[in-house]
């Protein structure tokens, strides 16, 4: 196992507890199966006394599991809870299911919820598919925005200079033969996107799945989040693009309606 380099406490920081409470928090988040005090305390350097009342503290109100098993601390969903957008004090995800849904029923296809986080589009919610061969991901998955129908349905409605500042700092990278790992083509596929009204994946991310993404707009028109549909590619053909692309528009507009009403 790999062990980070001592904590070390901000100098600037206003609050050395806040510190140490958020670098537990760090490290947890790169550790899914969890940490035990003692491990805390040797990637961090801290003293054990205080990784237990830190950890204990979370616990207690929330943010953290502990096993009975072996006593390991593992991240909750309430961090992920709380940072749940809202858009005119409505819940996004609350907002959205319902055309969620009906998007699911009416496909049978797997429907997901995403928002941006830097150069990555995370999972929100999802509705998964009726067939028994479909395709699924998990609440809190990031995948990179440049190489997924809904990543690409944010990017295209990204304000231009929003959209070069962030062209400007990300690499991009071939995850398959279909990957759009170059500048040129990622912005000419971007402007057909915004042209269409939906983007499309041509198993550009993961071989053999194919998706459609449209983004949900705020009342700047800014992109503020985005719904998919899930496909295996053998059962979304590009001659059924156009069809549930304009599908999925229409459950966007439902969304958004129930934003603003």
């Amino acid at each position: 196992m790999l062990v980070k380099e001592p904590f070390c406490l901000n100098e600037s920081a206003q609050s050395p507890g806040t510190d140490r409470t958020l670098a537990i928090l760090e490290l947890l988040s790169e550790h899914s199966l969890g940490l035990s005090v003692a491990q805390m305390v040797r990637h961090l350097g801290i003293s054990q006394n205080s990784a237990f009342r830190i950890t204990h503290t979370l616990l207690q109100r929330g943010y953290l599991h502990r096993r009975e098993s072996d006593k390991c601390f593992v991240l909750s969903n309430k961090l992920f809870d709380l940072s749940r957008p809202k858009i005119n004090e409505k819940s996004l995800v609350v907002c959205a299911y319902e055309a969620m849904q009906a998007l699911r029923d009416s496909e049978g296809e797997t429907v997901q919820l995403l928002v941006r986080s830097a150069d990555r589009a995370v999972v929100l919610e999802q509705v998964g598919g009726t067939h028994p061969v479909k395709v699924t991901g998990e609440v809190g998955l990031r995948v990179p925005l440049f190489s997924c129908a809904p990543g690409k349905a944010m990017l295209a409605w990204l304000p231009d200079d929003e959209f070069a500042d962030w062209l400007g700092g990300v690499k991009l990278k071939s995850y398959t033969a279909t990957t759009l790992s170059t500048r040129k083509a990622l912005k000419e596929d971007l402007a057909e996107t915004r042209k269409r009204g939906y983007a499309i994946d041509l198993a550009e991310g993961l071989e053999g799945i194919h998706c459609i993404g449209v983004p949900i707009l705020n009342q700047y028109e800014y992109p503020v989040a985005a719904l998919t549909v899930m496909s295996p590619s053998f059962r979304l053909p590009e001659s059924e693009f156009e069809r549930l692309g304009l599908e999925c528009i229409r459950a966007a507009a439902a969304i958004q309606q129930r934003l603003f009403e």
